[in-house]
């Protein structure tokens, strides 16, 4: 159907201030979003009580309010204009929770404005961990054994019954805030009082652990119809037992059956078809015994995310954009894709390349802060790497962090011994990755390692691939030893001049095996991020650097 000719203007609540763990890829979905409906000629109102964002920029919203974000700035806007319809899925869980808030005080409906974009049944399923859970037990989805605890004595006895380690999940909270895992008895009085204050219910999910499962995440858009597509499946290359948000993460998946991708996308549709009436997005998480493919849902949230802006990045496809669209009536197949301008949106994405986040952390900068990785999320950014391959794509990503790595390696600043390397990896942290490699250079089977961190083994063979050919390098000591077929397999591993050059014995220069590569032909060049693996012809600009 086409749009709804009775939205003429639309309220778009932004995130407020970017804080670990709510990040700026907020930023980037409410100023997508507000230019697709502007594109429609539709009025954009936006509120953000955060002024440095490019969603607060006069040119991207019709009127923007620098207010805080509460339900007395709501109905000061809703006073000043007429507002028919709000959007509160472009801001993340703080939009959803005002304008939960809003609902519950008659806002809406006093001042005659339609939710679009979820609804609040949807928000209420999502977020409250206990409807969430019998919603889930109702459809007959797996989900981990846990109960749900509204007060200090109420958590400390079904803990005991669950048994340890297990896992702390507060209601209506984002990245992972006031949760995470407890692995003693001793830990468990200070780790359930911080759940229950982060929590604005004061409710918390006390859930068994299922540390070492892999975890996925699959991104979704649904339309007026109950037309779905899977626009992104997302792997974690750390296990549960990470948050998704400090996790490596990459897409497409690369270590799922199809069985079980089938299974995950059947699931996640039935889900998104059965969680409300509405139009929009929505990215369901879930966790899969490696040994059994067994899976179970972790949660469903029904806005953009964080793994949005990456999806969309990553595919080229803009999941704000289109979510918007949906939410003001289109449906996917009366919509062209953004990128071919010939298929509609209606149309799954196929890559033929591999994306790696790498998150960056800034533990430097907090002193005494705990760095070991949870279900808290603590990372501050994060760099995305596009390459044919994932050890180019993983290289390009460490090139990128701006902590003095050159590309998968440290290079003679790794002061630890092996039997110190592999103790360290057992426990997530910043640099487990970087450990990794160094405990394959000493020698480290993927198989010790795999017991030690339960990554999969695929993702330790491709890093074991680098440590290789790192290896076969370093036995040359002049560069001009070094054939073009060898040049060219360590440029499509994502080595970089610099890294080449450190391994020749420190006997040459970054310039000089740069001119030294030219020489041999050997230069980059550029492949577009089409949606469709160049099955059709791709009008967009963005690109990535391979030597394919």
């Amino acid at each position: 159907m086409p749009k709804d000719t009775s939205i003429k203007s639309v309220l778009i609540i932004g995130s407020g201030p970017i804080i670990i763990g709510q990040a700026c890829e907020f930023d980037y979905s409410g100023s997508q979003a507000a230019r697709s409906l502007r594109e429609e000629g539709i009025e954009v109102v936006l509120i953000n009580s955060n002024p440095a964002t490019i969603m607060t920029d006069p040119i991207v919203a019709d009127k923007v309010y620098l207010l805080p974000l509460n339900t007395e700035s709501i109905e000061q806007i809703l006073k000043e204009n007429k507002i028919d319809a709000v959007l509160p899925t472009m801001g993340g869980q703080t939009a959803l929770n005002l304008c939960k808030e809003a609902d519950e005080i008659g806002l809406w409906e006093q001042y005659n404005v339609k939710l679009i974009g979820v609804d609040i049944k949807a928000i209420d399923k999502a977020e409250d961990r206990e409807k969430f859970r019998l919603w889930m037990i109702e459809m007959g989805i797996p989900v981990c054994p846990a109960h749900i605890a509204n007060s200090f004595l109420e958590g400390k006895e079904f803990a005991q019954q669950i048994g340890f380690p297990l896992v702390l999940r507060p209601s209506f909270t984002l990245g992972g805030t006031g949760g995470g895992i407890v692995f003693k008895k001793e830990d468990l009085d200070e780790a359930l009082n911080r759940a229950l204050t982060a929590s604005p219910m004061h409710e918390v999910l006390v859930e068994k652990a299922v540390l070492g499962w892999k975890e996925y995440e699959l991104e979704l858009l649904r339309d007026n119809n109950n037309n779905v597509a899977i626009i992104c499946t997302v792997e974690n290359f750390d296990p549960m037992g990470v948050h998704t948000g400090d996790s490596i993460t990459v897409a497409p998946a690369m270590t799922l059956s199809d069985t079980a991708f089938q299974l995950m996308r059947n699931t996640a549709i039935s889900m998104m078809r059965n969680l409300g009436n509405f139009a929009g997005g929505c990215n369901v998480q879930f966790a899969m015994n490696p040994e059994t493919e067994e899976i179970i849902v972790v949660e469903i949230n029904p806005r953009v995310s964080r793994s949005s802006a990456l999806a969309s990045k990553a595919t080229g496809y803009p999941i704000a954009k289109i979510a918007a669209k949906l939410a003001i009536g289109y449906n996917l197949d009366e919509l062209k894709n953004q990128i071919t301008k010939t298929t509609s949106a209606f149309f799954e994405p196929a890559l033929d390349y591999v994306i790696v986040k790498i998150p960056r952390w800034n533990f430097d900068k907090f002193k005494g802060a705990n760095d070991t990785l949870g279900f808290q999320m603590k990372s501050v950014g994060e760099v995305m790497a596009i390459g044919r391959s994932f050890p180019e794509a993983i290289q390009k990503a460490c090139q990128s962090l701006e902590n003095d790595a050159i590309g998968l390696g440290y290079y003679g600043k790794s002061l630890m011994k092996s039997e110190e390397i592999l103790e360290s990896i057992k426990t997530p942290k910043w640099d487990r990755i970087f450990r990794i490699k160094d405990a394959l250079m000493a020698g480290a089977t993927v198989s010790t390692i795999h017991k030690s961190t339960m990554i999969d083994k695929w993702f330790l063979y491709q890093i074991q691939s680098i440590v290789d050919l790192e290896k076969h390098l370093m036995k040359f000591d002049k560069l001009s030893e070094i054939s073009k077929e060898e040049m060219t397999k360590a440029k499509q591993m994502g080595f970089s001049d610099l890294q080449i050059a450190k391994f020749v014995g420190n006997k040459c220069t970054e310039d000089e095996v740069y001119e030294y590569r030219k020489s041999l032909g050997i230069t980059r060049i550029f492949k577009i991020v089409d949606t469709c693996a160049a099955e059709f012809e791709s009008k967009t600009n963005y690109f990535y650097s391979t030597f394919g």
